[in-house]
């Protein structure tokens, strides 16, 4: 293999290629630069099957909040319609891909893993789509290509299944002995309403469809709890939600 691309993205061409995001000082933190550099490599790369790993200690932790925090509203859209093409270069890619996910893969950045076809990760990696806690939600597909991955085998087979499968698979959410199962979903319930709320109803309301993901997601980030979740990421604080 040759190693070529840009000082953020690593491209080791081949027949079984692979790209590699080269931020580890941010967690491989998703800035404009790399995002452009992502969809450039996916509509020009030659491949067979095609890798996605991460330098350092993460896999990818999401889009760069630093950056998007110093964005105004046409910024942060022009970025995010970045992302957009580029993670679509990515699903649209002709041949496999594979997320190798050490570490952690969070919001943006498992959305990027959702995208491709295959995830190989360690046992101790950390997964997941925080975004409601930061008064955003997942823009980049995750509300389809989540629940899709998990619903194929099941659908597909027909076959039955025991709750403690389902709650391994993440289809139950939480798993408890008999006669628990109230007090828990409301344990649950309270920590859901601890979140920004317009992020929260847009997340869910995005489960219906991609187009209603982006037009739910803009809803989210035109909003003071999306401002103030992010101004409380910079400043190392818990941020103060007020639902609107």
């Amino acid at each position: 293999m040759q190693a070529s691309g840009s000082q953020r993205l690593l491209v080791e061409a081949g027949d079984v290629a692979v790209v590699t995001l080269n931020r580890p000082d941010s967690l491989n933190a998703l800035d404009t630069p790399l995002v452009e550099d992502l969809e450039v490599v996916f509509r020009s790369l030659e491949a067979r099957a095609v890798v996605i790993t991460g330098a350092g200690r993460a896999f990818c932790s999401g889009a760069d909040l630093k950056e998007r925090a110093e964005m105004d509203e046409e910024g942060w859209r022009s970025h995010h319609a970045i992302l957009r093409r580029a993670f679509q270069a990515l699903r649209e890619f002709p041949a496999p891909t594979l997320a190798a996910i050490e570490g952690y893969a969070v919001a943006g950045g498992f959305e990027l893993a959702l995208s491709c076809d295959l995830i190989v990760a360690a046992n101790d990696a950390l997964l997941g789509l925080p975004e409601v806690t930061r008064g955003i939600m997942p823009g980049a597909g995750g509300t389809q290509l989540l629940p899709r991955r998990l619903a194929k085998d099941l659908v597909l087979t027909g076959r039955p299944f025991t709750a403690k499968e389902a709650e391994r698979r993440g289809i139950v959410t939480r798993l408890v002995k008999p006669g628990k199962a109230l007090s828990e979903a409301l344990e649950l319930a309270e920590q859901i309403a601890m979140n920004a709320p317009l992020a929260v109803r847009a997340a869910k309301r995005a489960i219906d469809g991609r187009q209603a993901e982006l037009g739910a997601y803009w809803a989210a980030v035109e909003s003071e709890d999306r401002r103030e979740g992010i101004q409380s990421f910079v400043e190392r604080r818990e941020p103060k939600f007020e639902g609107r």
